[in-house]
């Protein structure tokens, strides 16, 4: 066995990155994938005439990507091209109100102030503390590992440390940015942030209003091609610096010996190596990788995040009141978050996001129609009686937007694809259907992922949305910049 040999575990997103880090550390890499192709969540379906970017539909911090090429000796232009968003959300209210999310942030609060009522210093200031938490607290939640004490010692953390009072740690998301705002929409339109990380802004610290910033500050984008160009474009890469990949092939075990890895078992086979690092899920890394090893109980009985139901519609129709990115609001945030986290089952009015990337992909759906991906925040998997709650769903979602857009919905969708927690679990190993792993409720959940690093077997890594950092597409791609980090040659 090589001792630069390292295994990936999944060749989700942060799987194909940290491949390609550790080929660039000059390892021999071998991803190893339980489906037919890359990218996890970030992949794609086609219904008929109709392509759907089928997970994640937000891209920030385009960077993350670029650094990739750019550690590999490629131009990044080259092989990935993305475009900033003018406009970033279209956000719908019962009451006819429609907020465009403006790239210009001075032209966005002008919007806010307008439509909401909300004064406009306020949203100014709401907005500018965003940045500060950034500056703040990016470096060490994002990019640093939060089980390194060089970490807690650093310059950065001792300038965290004495703007404490100001990072309200100890308030909801919900109370600061009602403190602020005070008016309703203006303050729903914020909380909606909570659920970039599958949370309750009537739970989740205050501190989550470093959100805003990444969508506001920094900007939103539309990769050329669809989300999908992201996960294609790091798996050709990864190709070309020679990473081997492994289709069909599910793990079965890690195998160990005494203190560290010595291996993987798949399909049967035995596969020597002294690295691995495990891109799956972290409940089922433990539970089912490492049966006889002994598990983090307490990081595993973590509360879950939310889930996601999605409906994919091709819809014979094109709607110009439409953007890539909508929001249709409920009339009672809290309610809908209450049924989420604490009755685990769906509210009867829930906000509901359509993203249409034909708005920009004309491919995406044939001339003349849309192709909506269309979805709501619903709990994880805890045994719910899912097809009823399904059927339920898609009468009151279409009930919605027949309203609001005015027109009968229903008879217009030729094409429908569904994916509920269940089979977001199945074909992902997330645990219970969770999008991000652990929630974030407690001020405290940043400190309650697991490390990159095991801390008893030498030669395991984690990284991915379930471990640190966290989850989402930029946040996956910093715990593989994590991870790789630690990696070393044994």
């Amino acid at each position: 066995m090589k001792n630069k040999a390292a295994a990936v575990i999944g060749a989700g997103i942060a799987g194909l990155a940290t491949a390609i880090r550790l080929a660039n550390k000059g390892f021999s890499v071998d991803v190893f994938e339980s489906n037919t192709y890359p990218g996890g969540k970030l992949s794609q379906l086609q219904l008929g005439a109709y392509r759907f970017d089928a997970g994640p539909s937000l891209f920030t911090l385009p960077q993350q990507v670029e650094d990739l090429f750019e550690l590999s000796g490629y131009k990044a232009e080259d092989y990935f091209q993305y475009r900033r968003l003018p406009l970033s959300c279209r956000y719908f209210y019962e009451d006819g109100t429609i907020l465009h999310g403006y790239a210009d942030t001075d032209k966005f609060v002008e919007e806010i102030s307008q439509k909401t009522g909300a004064k406009k210093e306020d949203v100014q200031q709401h907005i500018r503390h965003s940045a500060r938490l950034y500056s703040l607290l990016a470096d060490l939640f994002m990019h640093r590992s939060l089980h390194n004490w060089g970490t807690w010692l650093s310059f950065k953390s001792l300038k965290a440390y004495l703007n404490l009072p100001r990072l309200n740690i100890f308030r909801s998301m919900h109370s600061a940015n009602a403190a602020r705002l005070k008016a309703p929409k203006a303050v729903q339109l914020f909380n909606r942030y909570a659920t970039y990380n599958g949370s309750n802004p009537y739970q989740a610290p205050a501190t989550l209003n470093i959100i805003p910033h990444l969508e506001m500050g920094i900007g939103a984008y539309m990769p050329v091609g669809g989300m999908h160009a992201i996960t294609q474009s790091l798996y050709e890469l990864a190709q070309r610096l020679g990473v081997t990949f492994h289709f069909n092939s599910p793990i079965s075990q890690i195998l160990t010996e005494g203190d560290r890895v010595k291996g993987l078992l798949t399909n049967g086979a035995e596969h020597p190596f002294n690295v691995v690092v495990s891109n799956a899920d972290l409940l089922h890394t433990y539970r089912k990788l490492l049966p006889n090893h002994k598990a983090p109980e307490r990081l595993l009985r973590q509360p879950k995040s939310s889930s996601a139901l999605i409906f994919y519609w091709g819809i014979k129709k094109g709607f110009p009141e439409l953007d890539l990115h909508n929001i249709f609001f409920s009339e009672d945030y809290e309610q809908e978050f209450r049924h989420i986290f604490e009755e685990k089952t769906v509210w009867h009015d829930p906000t509901v996001y359509i993203n249409i990337t034909s708005k920009y992909e004309k491919g995406d759906a044939p001339e003349g129609c849309e192709n909506w991906f269309t979805m709501i925040n619903v709990p994880h998997n805890s045994g719910q009686d899912w097809d009823t709650l399904i059927a339920t769903a898609r009468q009151n979602i279409l009930k919605k937007l027949s309203r609001i857009l005015k027109i009968d919905i229903e008879p217009l969708i030729e094409e429908e694809g569904i994916l509920d927690p269940r089979t977001i679990e199945s074909k992902t190993s997330s645990a219970f259907g969770a999008l991000y792993g652990n929630s974030s409720n407690s001020r405290y959940a940043a400190f309650l992922r697991h490390a990159n690093k095991s801390s008893t077997l030498k030669g395991l890594y984690f990284c991915g949305g379930s471990v640190h950092p966290g989850g989402g597409i930029p946040l996956c791609l910093l715990s593989a910049k994590i991870t790789a980090g630690m990696v070393k040659s044994f």
